[in-house]
């Protein structure tokens, strides 16, 4: 059991890494894109809703404190994004079709609780290229949670189908020698 306890607790700490590399990157590349929740999928999907959660929370928690507390209350996105991996890979395993039909979920649950965060924190912009559409769908008789959602879903179509389907290839990659050492043991 000790054991077990090392391996979950530093595979976590390697999803938190992850995150916030991957966040760093995409951001730093300025692309309408996230891949922050890609440690987050991992654990979930491996360890369970818990680890997800957590790391998920603290994914973003530290960004937050390193860049921006502004970007702390995202947390709930990346927390929901385990819990919902975690539950699927708990109830039908993270096999292909259920991490692209989980990256379809997430697409339209991760904007529905990122826009009004986003909104509420930075206006419902971003920073990013895909402003442009946001502005011209407001210029066009959207209002900005619509016109932010409806970019936000746009990216997140991307950006979780293919975090779900990367993470789905990175479990099915991994060794069962080394996946055992994430079991319970009886």
């Amino acid at each position: 059991m000790k054991n077990r306890k090392v391996y979950v607790t530093t595979f976590c700490g390697v999803a938190v890494a992850m995150n916030i590399v991957l966040g760093i990157i995409t951001s730093a590349l300025g692309i309408p894109l996230y891949l922050d929740t890609l440690g987050t999928v991992l654990s979930a999907a491996i360890l369970g809703p818990v680890p997800g959660i957590i790391v998920g929370a603290l994914s973003n928690i530290i960004t937050g404190l390193i860049y921006s507390v502004s970007d702390i209350p995202f947390c709930l996105v990346n927390m929901a994004v385990g819990l919902i991996v975690g539950l699927v890979a708990k109830k039908w395993k993270f096999g292909i079709v259920p991490a692209i039909i989980t990256g379809v979920a997430l697409s339209f649950i991760c904007p529905a609780i990122g826009t009004p965060i986003g909104i509420y924190v930075y206006g419902g912009l971003n920073g990013s290229v895909s402003d442009m559409l946001v502005m011209s769908l407001v210029q066009g008789g959207k209002t900005i949670f619509q016109a932010s959602f409806l970019r936000n879903v746009a990216s997140n179509l991307i950006d979780k189908i293919g975090t779900c389907i990367i993470g789905y290839l990175l479990i099915k990659a991994m060794p069962m020698r080394f996946l055992d050492n994430f079991k319970k043991e009886a």
